[in-house]
């Protein structure tokens, strides 16, 4: 019996997420008010010493601009998932139509999995963030560093190639932390 790594990887994820629920449904009564956090009361007694407003910085996630983009990215297939629903929901349309509309919707869902397992294993290879898009054959991966060398750049190439099958083309572009 062949199984793929996905299928592994996902069943473990999947065991973990039961022992970790088992666990809290057992776990004993805890004796906290989680409702004490939100009282007027502690507002009041907070004090604030030796604060100087020049001296603080607002926190900005590191990868903002990937944000911004799988946000783009998102609303693009929202938009494509929604005509391919109203596509197969139609009478309008003959049986191979929403066929086709049914299969493109599946591929959808297959490069949307992908590009977010992709990212992950980009991210376990030591970078801080990165954006994996996949479209048609070919894939653009973009990584949150400095700089990489030529064999860093082979690495993620291979990742790539190992997770999606038929792919020819993948360009690994690099954003600098510090844009």
């Amino acid at each position: 019996m062949k199984v793929k790594r996905r299928t592994v990887w996902l069943l473990t994820l999947l065991s973990l997420a039961a022992v970790i629920s088992v666990y809290y449904v057992f776990e004993p009564n805890r004796n906290v008010d989680l409702m004490t956090i939100f009282t007027d009361d502690t507002l009041e007694e907070t004090t604030l010493t030796n604060a100087d407003e020049k001296l603080t910085t607002p926190t900005v996630s590191e990868s903002h601009l990937f944000e911004d983009l799988r946000m783009e990215i998102a609303n693009e297939r929202s938009q494509l998932r929604e005509q391919l629903e109203q596509k197969i929901a139609s009478s309008e349309y003959s049986a191979e139509e929403k066929n086709e509309a049914y299969n493109q919707m599946n591929e959808l869902i297959k490069r949307e999995s992908a590009e977010a397992m992709l990212e992950m294993l980009i991210e376990n290879l030591g970078y801080s963030d990165a954006l994996v898009h996949v479209k048609d054959d070919k894939v653009q991966v973009t990584v949150l560093s400095d700089e990489i060398s030529k064999a860093q750049a082979s690495e993620i190439i291979y990742v790539v190639r190992q997770q999606i099958d038929d792919i020819q083309d993948v360009t690994v572009s690099v954003q600098s932390n510090y844009y």
